[in-house]
């Protein structure tokens, strides 16, 4: 058994293999302890379920428009086009427009708080 580890449960694992869940890093453990770390997560966190309940609200409000209510879809907006035409468009472009949120605060906001973490890391 030259080069095996034994895991808190009796299991052996393969040598170049980590017992994931029982061996934990110091450094990733110093990591996760910084103020820094903990509002980057946190921040990100709270940023991506903001924008994931907006799009969930916006797509479900126009699910909900499909099957409740077709006629004020079916309304002729522009000639030959409908408002359920540019309704789901406007789904689609506001996918985009989150995807573009998001990313702006990614390369501005969080960014910074990774270098942050980064800075007080190497101290």
């Amino acid at each position: 058994m030259s080069g095996t580890t034994l895991d808190l449960r009796g299991r052996t694992t393969p040598p170049g293999q980590r017992n994931l869940g029982t061996d934990v890093d110091p450094q990733v453990e110093r990591i996760a302890r910084t103020p820094e770390f903990q509002q980057l997560v946190s921040e990100r966190t709270k940023f991506g379920w903001t924008l994931t309940i907006l799009m969930l609200i916006v797509y479900f409000g126009f699910i909900g428009l499909i099957a409740f209510d077709k006629s004020l879809l079916a309304v002729k907006v522009g000639g030959t086009a409908s408002l359920g035409l540019f309704a789901g468009v406007f789904v689609i472009l506001f996918a985009f427009a989150l995807t573009g949120i998001y990313v702006a605060r990614a390369n501005t906001r969080f960014d910074a708080l990774s270098d942050a973490l980064k800075r007080s890391v190497a101290r």
